[in-house]
């Protein structure tokens, strides 16, 4: 697919890198049963290697990045650190992978481990090909692996996503994972270009199936459009909207159903054009019961949604399949 992988790559071409400054923000998550604080960072490093090189269609976050070397990354983690108050959780994320030596050389994961080491949990992310270095991190410290599957379908994820690894290869990454005595995050997708919404809902309830016996958190990701995509293009000509909420809720649903660990979902720019959204009536009340449900882990939460839109959504993933078939 190197045609693919240029055409992705055309995207990211001249673009500025200006922001140089790490992003820091609280939230609340849940650990071990409970809702606790988190400390969010994101450090302002090259970013994903395969973004560099070509890049997923719907990723945006190579526009965060710059060619930031040893001593600048150190200051950002240092700064990042005098705004830390002993939260329980932290997470720690480049727009790339962690692991990666070319985004922070190993010395400095080392060093950021240990800086945060008194939280009860970090919270890493990589993709599959740098997981190896998971080793040389300090054993003692609870450290999850957030690893972006998307899908657990390879021709959704060359197609539709160009995600640059198949799932056999994805896979055999998470076993090291769990290997090396770490958690496990898996990323899904919901709704990847070229799906139709129920097309979308069977994939990422089938991705559920096929990691549910080797997953501790799985953690649902409803597509956005971010600026100089390759899907942005698509969304601006028409040819793709991003899901539905029902959609999101329904995946959540059939996901309670068959996997028992921790389930949690972001919902980027939700209720908005370019994220998840419905008819703009019911957004707020479904995005709530989508926070509320992350933390609490509770199917209730969706209990007594509706809304006039519903039977639209309902009607809508029936055409699709008529249309399609």
């Amino acid at each position: 697919m190197k045609e693919l992988e240029e055409f992705a790559a055309t995207f990211k071409r001249d673009l500025l890198k200006k922001v140089k400054k790490p992003r820091i923000w609280k939230e609340k998550d849940i650990l071990d049963g409970k809702i606790v604080n988190a400390f969010v960072l994101i450090l302002r490093t090259k970013g994903c290697r395969w973004a560099n090189k070509a890049g997923c269609l719907m990723c945006g976050y190579f526009k965060e990045t710059y060619d930031a070397g040893r001593d600048e990354i150190l200051r950002q983690i240092n700064e990042a650190y005098r705004q830390y108050e002993g939260e329980e959780i932290v997470k720690i994320f480049t727009s790339g992978s962690f692991l990666d030596e070319e985004e922070i050389p190993l010395e400095l994961q080392k060093y950021i481990i240990k800086k945060f080491s008194k939280a009860k949990k970090i919270i890493i992310e990589s993709r599959p090909e740098f997981i190896e270095n998971l080793k040389e991190l300090d054993d003692k410290t609870r450290i999850e692996v957030a690893m972006g599957l998307e899908s657990a379908n390879d021709l959704v994820l060359e197609y539709a996503i160009n995600k640059g690894f198949t799932f056999k290869e994805w896979m055999k990454s998470a076993k090291k994972v769990k290997k090396y005595g770490r958690e496990l995050k898996v990323y899904i997708l919901i709704k990847p270009p070229f799906l139709t919404e129920k097309d979308a809902i069977r994939d990422a309830v089938k991705s559920v199936e096929k990691v549910k016996d080797i997953a501790d958190t799985i953690s649902f990701n409803p597509v956005a459009i971010h600026s100089k995509t390759v899907l942005e293009r698509m969304w601006k000509q028409g040819l793709y909207r991003p899901p539905w909420l029902w959609s999101v809720v329904e995946v959540l649903e059939k996901a309670r159903e068959i996997y028992d660990g921790i389930i949690k979902c972001d919902v980027v720019a939700g209720g908005k054009m370019r994220g998840s959204h419905n008819c703009g009536e019911c957004d707020k009340k479904v995005l709530n019961a989508i926070r509320n449900f992350s933390l609490t882990q509770r199917a209730e939460e969706f209990k007594n949604l509706d809304c006039k839109c519903r039977e639209e959504w309902r009607d809508l993933i029936e055409v699709e399949e008529f249309i399609k078939g």
